[in-house]
């Protein structure tokens, strides 16, 4: 079996349009969520979400581009081509690697171009507006890996991965899985997602997952008074390769993934199981060939809702054991909000940084954690050693996956 490596990370996320500026951000404990600008919600409960700032498709799309994809496959490219820049696989634009053309590209998104075609059948419904003939195309999950594909010349592997929340992991994780297994690689992975739309806030309104909190703070994880998520937006892409092939380039390596698990709990539609989530963690760990003392970290999925955080500190506390007083946990959606696959795959890339830097993130918003999640977490950035992570990624369905991170 073969060593797998991360050589690049690019993201676009509510914290920075890069991945560095969005880790600086993180690390400093700021939060990237404020109003909804993108429709009118002063007749809505929900009032908050993490927009993209300043963000500028054409700066990696021409305008015939952008005018013909949704925002989904806009955010998957730029934070594509920052990760294989990233990872010294291009020298501009257009000049990539050739040992790209030959690797794959596996993205992930829950909800696709949800926003594109709410715009379309409310633009035709209200004005009598054609449909675009470039709607279909544009609005399939698998566009995003393939117009990925498309701009930095891969044609050898190429996935789109949905399962809910966990999409973005997933779609690492079976990257890992491809390379560890054999495939010269590289292959570009990542999650993706353009949710700010009436239809998904409205949608997941309805459903009583979402904050009805109306400023900064309101994704509290872990938090006695918590009452939701906050939806989210953005993308975040690494770049994985074969060990030996990363070191004959001299490739910076960021960390090493050692474990990956994907599980169904067969239980329920939406709510969570800990003892799937438990399943999930020790299979990654198995793989891993890790036993509870060896995890320095977790990063919890910890969206915010009040089952899924109970849920989800218990199967923790039945993973850890007697060091789950000890352990540091992060919850990064305090700061990014809920990006859906894209927080799958950025909160793996802030425990491969964690581990790489030797800190823990903070979780913000933590005035009183809930007595019924006995959770180690800070509220500020801490130095600390830590050579191995665990990220969790669960969404609807039941569907879990789990990664290790380890110091390299």
């Amino acid at each position: 079996m073969k060593r797998v490596v991360i050589t690049g990370i690019g993201a676009v996320t509510p914290l920075g349009n890069s991945f560095r500026g969005s880790w600086e951000a993180a690390k400093a404990g700021k939060s990237g969520l404020g109003l909804i600008t993108r429709f009118d919600v002063s007749h809505h409960p929900w009032k908050v979400a993490g927009e993209l700032k300043g963000f500028d498709a054409s700066v990696f799309m021409g305008r015939k581009e952008t005018a013909r994809t949704a925002r989904f496959v806009q955010y998957a490219v730029a934070a594509s081509l920052m990760a294989v820049q990233d990872a010294g696989l291009s020298a501009g634009d257009t000049a990539f690697d050739p040992a790209l053309s030959s690797g794959g590209v596996i993205i992930g998104s829950s909800r696709g171009a949800i926003e594109a075609l709410e715009s379309a059948i409310r633009d035709n419904v209200s004005v009598g507006r054609r449909m675009s003939a470039y709607l279909m195309p544009s609005t399939t999950i698998g566009m995003a890996p393939s117009y990925v594909a498309q701009k930095l010349g891969i044609r050898g592997y190429c996935l789109g991965i949905s399962t809910a929340c966990a999409s973005g992991a997933d779609a690492i994780g079976e990257a890992y899985r491809l390379i560890k297994n054999g495939f010269k690689g590289p292959v570009i992975a990542g999650g993706t997602e353009a949710p700010v739309c009436r239809v998904c806030v409205e949608g997941f309104g309805a459903s009583g997952v979402l904050s009805r909190r109306a400023d900064a703070s309101a994704s509290r994880p872990f938090e006695r008074s918590r009452d939701g998520f906050v939806l989210a937006e953005g993308a975040c892409v690494i770049v994985l390769e074969e060990e030996i092939t990363a070191l004959e380039r001299g490739a910076h390596v960021y960390g090493e993934i050692v474990g990956y698990a994907n599980t169904v709990d067969a239980f329920h539609q939406t709510r969570p199981d800990a003892e799937g989530e438990i399943r999930a963690m020790r299979a990654a760990m198995e793989e891993a060939g890790m036993s509870a003392g060896d995890i320095d970290s977790v990063n919890a999925h910890g969206t915010s809702t009040r089952l899924g955080d109970s849920t989800e500190a218990a199967a923790i506390a039945g993973i850890l054991g007697e060091r789950v007083s000890e352990a540091p946990v992060s919850a990064l959606k305090s700061m990014t909000g809920h990006m859906l696959a894209a927080s799958a795959a950025i909160e793996i890339a802030y425990a491969v940084m964690s581990v790489k830097e030797g800190v823990v993130l903070p979780t913000i918003n933590l005035i009183e954690k809930d007595p019924q999640c006995a959770l180690n977490l800070f509220t500020e950035t801490k130095k600390k050693a830590v050579r191995t992570a665990i990220s969790n990624s669960f969404g609807f369905g039941g569907v879990n996956a789990v990664l290790i991170v380890r110091r390299y």
